[in-house]
C-alpha cells in the first residue's frame, strides 16, 4: 500500500523551505537509536551504523566458560553521530574507534554497549570498530534472559531472534547482515563450529587449536553460530562443488545414524527446493546435530539441528525446513520480527513440498487434513499469521495457518504464477529483507489478480477461513479426511520448535 502524497502549491513551497533551511543550517552529531524501531524488540539493532563485516576472534575454556577475544567491525555512519549502541550482553574490558580509545557504557542488563567515540562519525564515513572482553556468557542476562547454552555437550551460541549478544557485540537485528570472519580456539579435543567455509585449522600453542571459518554473502546475527564441544566433523563436496560440512555431537547415542541418514541428505534435499525456489543462494551448504537444544535453527549454510528430533528415526521433513529458510529467513530476511510469516509459513510449506516429492503425503493432502483436522474453535484459528505478537512468533498457527495461507494462494493464482512468485520474491530481495506487505503486492503484480480477501482472510484475520486452502472444488465430496504419512513427523517439527521457544 502507498502512501497518499502531498501534492500542490503547498507542498512546493514548503519542500523549497526546507531545502533552504538545510542549506543555512547542519545539525549537531547526535546518539544513535538504541533500536531500530521494531516494536516486537525494542531495543533490537541500533540506528545510525550499517555494519558491513564483523572479524571475530575469540578464545574459549569450556570448562570454565570463558570467552575472551575480540570483535572487529566495520561500519557506516548513516546519519552524523556523538556516540552509538551495540547489542552486548558480556563486558567490554576496551573499545577503540579508528584507532582511538573511545569511551564506553556497559550496559549489560538491558544489552547496550554505548560507545562515544573521541571524534564524531559523519554521515557516510566508515570507521573501524574493535571490542575486547573477557565473560562468562552464561553469567550474563537480557532483560532477565540467557540465549547462552552451557553443558556436557560444551556450549551454544545459538537461538532466535537473538543470540548474538551472548559472544560478540553487533548491530542485532536481520536488517542489518553484514559478511563474517569467526576464528574460535579451543582446547585440544574439541571442535569449534560457525558458518560458511572453513578456511584453516591452526596451533599456536601447545594444548589448543584456532578454527577459522569465513561468510562471504550477507548474513544476519541471529544466523552467526558458536558451537564449541565434542563433535564428530565430516568434509565434503556436494555434486556442484559446494563444501559440505556437518558435524554430530560425540553424545547423540542411538540418534547418531538417524541423524546422519537425514542430514546428510542435505544435498539432495536443496537441489529439490532449488527446483522450487531458485538457485541455493550460498557458498556452502551442512548441517550440526547436538544434544545441547530441543528445538532446531536455520543458521546460515550449516543449520543447527536439536538432537531430540532424530530419536523416533530419520526426519528428512525437518531438514527441508531448515533448508528452506536458507531462501525463506536467511537470504531474504524479515524486516520486522511481525513478519515472522515470511520465515515459517514458507519453510513448513516446504515441508509439504519434499513430502509430495517422497510420496508421503502430497501438498494438497497435507493442507486439506490441516485444515479439516483443526475444529473452528481450536488453537490453530485464534492468532493471525501476519502479527501474532512477539510472545507467539513460534506458535504453530504461524507454521500450519502459515502454510495454509501459501496453499491458497496457490489454489487462486494457479501453479505457474505461484512458483514465480516465489523465484521473484528471492531473485528480488536476496541478500536484504523484505515485509509481508511488500509480498502480496508482488504476488498481485505476477498473478495479474487482487489478493487483498485472500491473504486478510488468511493472514490478518482471526477465525476459521469458511473455505478451504483448496478452494471451493474440495467441499464437493466431503470424506472423512485422510492422514497423510508425513503429517504426523511434520506436526512433531512444529511442536519441538513451539515448545522449546515457548519455555
Amino acid at each position: 500500500m502507498r502512501a497518499r502524497t502531498r501534492t500542490g502549491l503547498g507542498a512546493l513551497a514548503a519542500g523549497v523551505v526546507s531545502v533552504l533551511l538545510a542549506g543555512t543550517a547542519s545539525a549537531a552529531p547526535a546518539p544513535g537509536a538504541p533500536g531500530v524501531g521494531d516494536t516486537y524488540y525494542p531495543n533490537a539493532g541500533n540506528g545510525g551504523t550499517d555494519v558491513l563485516h564483523y572479524d571475530i576472534r575469540l578464545t574459549y575454556q569450556p570448562a570454565t566458560d570463558l570467552l575472551s577475544g575480540t570483535t572487529t567491525l566495520l561500519l557506516t555512519a548513516t546519519q552524523d553521530l556523538s556516540r552509538f549502541d551495540l547489542d552486548f550482553a558480556l563486558k567490554a574490558s576496551s573499545v577503540r574507534v579508528n584507532n582511538r580509545p573511545a569511551r564506553f557504557t556497559n550496559q549489560n542488563g538491558n544489552g547496550e554497549l554505548v560507545v562515544t567515540p573521541a571524534q564524531p562519525l559523519l554521515k557516510g564515513q566508515t570507521a573501524t570498530v574493535v571490542v575486547a572482553y573477557a565473560d562468562t556468557p552464561s553469567t550474563e542476562t537480557v532483560d532477565g534472559l540467557n540465549a547462552w547454552k552451557k553443558g556436557s555437550f560444551g556450549a551454544l551460541g545459538i537461538d532466535e531472534p537473538q543470540s548474538s549478544a551472548w559472544w560478540f557485540p553487533a548491530n542485532d537485528h536481520p536488517t542489518d547482515k553484514a559478511t563474517y570472519d569467526v576464528t574460535i580456539e579451543a582446547p585440544d579435543g574439541n571442535t569449534a563450529i560457525s558458518n560458511g567455509t572453513l578456511v584453516r585449522t591452526s596451533k599456536s600453542r601447545a594444548g589448543w587449536t584456532r578454527w577459522q571459518w569465513r561468510s562471504t554473502k550477507p548474513q544476519a546475527t541471529y544466523l552467526t553460530s558458536f558451537i564449541v564441544g565434542k563433535y564428530d566433523l565430516v568434509q565434503s563436496a556436494t555434486p556442484d562443488g559446494k563444501p559440505f560440512i556437518t558435524a554430530y555431537g560425540a553424545d547423540l547415542g542411538d540418534s547418531l545414524y538417524a541423524a546422519k541418514a537425514s542430514v546428510e541428505r542435505t544435498p539432495e534435499i536443496n537441489e529439490f527446493l532449488a527446483t522450487q525456489f531458485g538457485a541455493y543462494p550460498f557458498e556452502a551448504e551442512g548441517g550440526v546435530v547436538t544434544s545441547g537444544i530441543g528445538f532446531s535453527l536455520e543458521n546460515q549454510t550449516r543449520p543447527t539441528y536439536g538432537a531430540r528430533n532424530f530419536r523416533a528415526g530419520s526426519n528428512t521433513t525437518l531438514v527441508a525446513h531448515e533448508n528452506a529458510h536458507q531462501w525463506f529467513g536467511d537470504d531474504v530476511s524479515l524486516g520486522r520480527w511481525s513478519d515472522i510469516w515470511l520465515n515459517e509459513g514458507f519453510a513448513s510449506y516446504a515441508e509439504w513440498l519434499w513430502s509430495e516429492h517422497e510420496g508421503e503425503g502430497t501438498v494438497a493432502e497435507l493442507a486439506q487434513y490441516t485444515y479439516d483436522s483443526n475444529p473452528a474453535d481450536g488453537d490453530l484459528w485464534k492468532l493471525v499469521p501476519a502479527d501474532p505478537g512477539a510472545d507467539n512468533q513460534f506458535d504453530n498457527a504461524v507454521y500450519d495457518r502459515g502454510a495454509l495461507a501459501l496453499q491458497a494462494l496457490r489454489t487462486a493464482v494457479g501453479d505457474q504464477a505461484f512458483f514465480s512468485i516465489l523465484k521473484t520474491w528471492v531473485a528480488q530481495k536476496g541478500g536484504s529483507h523484505g515485509r509481508i506487505l511488500e509480498f502480496i503486492a508482488l504476488a498481485e503484480k505476477i498473478s495479474g489478480k487482487p489478493l487483498h480477501d485472500l491473504f486478510q482472510t488468511w493472514l490478518y484475520t482471526a477465525g476459521k477461513p469458511s473455505v478451504g486452502p483448496n478452494g471451493a472444488a474440495a467441499l464437493t465430496a466431503r470424506v472423512a479426511p485422510v492422514k497423510p504419512r508425513s503429517y504426523d513427523q511434520i506436526q512433531q517439527n512444529h511442536r519441538f520448535l513451539h515448545a522449546e521457544h515457548a519455555g
